[in-house]
């Protein structure tokens, strides 16, 4: 079965171009990361918007051959330049808000999970190491359609609200996946414990 790639491979991929165009000034077509596995993703780079201070592009997720219900969504990443160094990520329209504890993220932060941060922040910084660009970045993650969508994950169980979930631990979609399903339960069971379930 053909294996597809994660929102978080999508956003760090969106991210990567983004900071590309806004530090370059030149367009993308295309972009390559390396996912966690180790298997790089070459991305289509979709619907570019450019300013003097901040760039969007999207990138289509694509589930491979699993029943993935964010397949087809576009995965947009914002990057504008921020007042201190570093690279600084948040959530957008469409990205989910956690609202309860035991989750990859605390309370009050935009549901994107620690890999996806790293693979964000790597994609970012390496883009500013080739162009020698010594300050910060704010990017903002957004996956418009993503509210309606989420109703069809476990999501709204988990209480994360108001969009998906930008989620991936190797970056790469094992379709009709046993660890999947595993990880799934496993987190709704950290969760119930962080709420004082025995």
């Amino acid at each position: 079965m053909r294996q597809g790639f994660t929102t978080g491979s999508c956003a760090a991929a969106a991210a990567k171009a983004a900071a590309y165009m806004l530090l370059t000034g030149k367009r993308k077509e295309t972009i390559t990361i390396e996912t966690p596995k180790g298997i790089l993703y070459e991305a289509e780079i979709k619907d570019v918007s450019k300013s003097e201070t901040k760039v969007s592009c999207g990138v289509e997720k694509d589930g491979g051959d699993d029943p993935d219900v964010t397949t087809g969504l576009l995965i947009y990443a914002s990057v504008s330049y921020a007042a201190e160094k570093g690279v600084f990520i948040d959530g957008g329209n469409g990205v989910g808000q956690v609202t309860k504890p035991g989750l990859d993220q605390p309370v009050g932060n935009a549901a994107i999970n620690h890999v996806p941060r790293e693979m964000i922040t790597k994609e970012v910084l390496d883009v500013c190491d080739a162009v020698d660009y010594q300050g910060g970045l704010f990017v903002e993650i957004s996956a418009p359609g993503g509210e309606q969508v989420a109703e069809k994950t476990f999501n709204p169980r988990l209480g994360i609200v108001g969009g998906i979930s930008i989620l991936g631990t190797s970056g790469v979609v094992e379709p009709m996946s046993t660890q999947a399903i595993l990880d799934t339960i496993r987190v709704e069971l950290s969760q119930r414990k962080a709420l004082g379930y025995d």
